[in-house]
């Protein structure tokens, strides 16, 4: 079983924030990314929707029937700006799936009830 994600010392997430606005560096939305997905792990426990963020990591969370192998029964999927945005509030779940900056599929894949984070 593959290592689960850990949230990011508060130091170092409010400094990639603070340089994400003035241009988007690959290790500030690797950092990012990984601390937002591992967040929502711990607000959504379980392994029912897996939340995908190419190419930094994916992470299974929400409580519902787990999956063991193969593509999961729910998959959402976006990139990192997007789930960067999501996370802090700037972008609403509802918006982004409207705008298809989030594909979504399968059952308990509305993550509004977690976000932002």
């Amino acid at each position: 079983m593959p290592a689960r994600l850990k949230p990011a010392p508060a130091a170092e997430v409010s400094a990639a924030l603070e340089r994400l606005t003035a241009s988007a560096e690959k290790a500030d939305l690797r950092l990012l990314t990984k601390h937002f997905l591992a967040l929502l792990e711990q607000r959504a426990p379980g392994r029912s929707v897996e939340v995908r963020v190419p190419p930094y990591a994916a992470v299974q969370c929400v409580e519902g029937v787990r999956h063991t192998r193969g593509t999961p029964p729910a998959v959402i999927e976006t990139d990192a700006a997007t789930w960067i945005a999501l996370a802090t509030g700037e972008l609403t779940w509802a918006d982004a799936v409207d705008q298809a900056r989030v594909r979504a599929s399968g059952e308990r894949t509305d993550l509004s009830a977690y976000l932002p984070l």
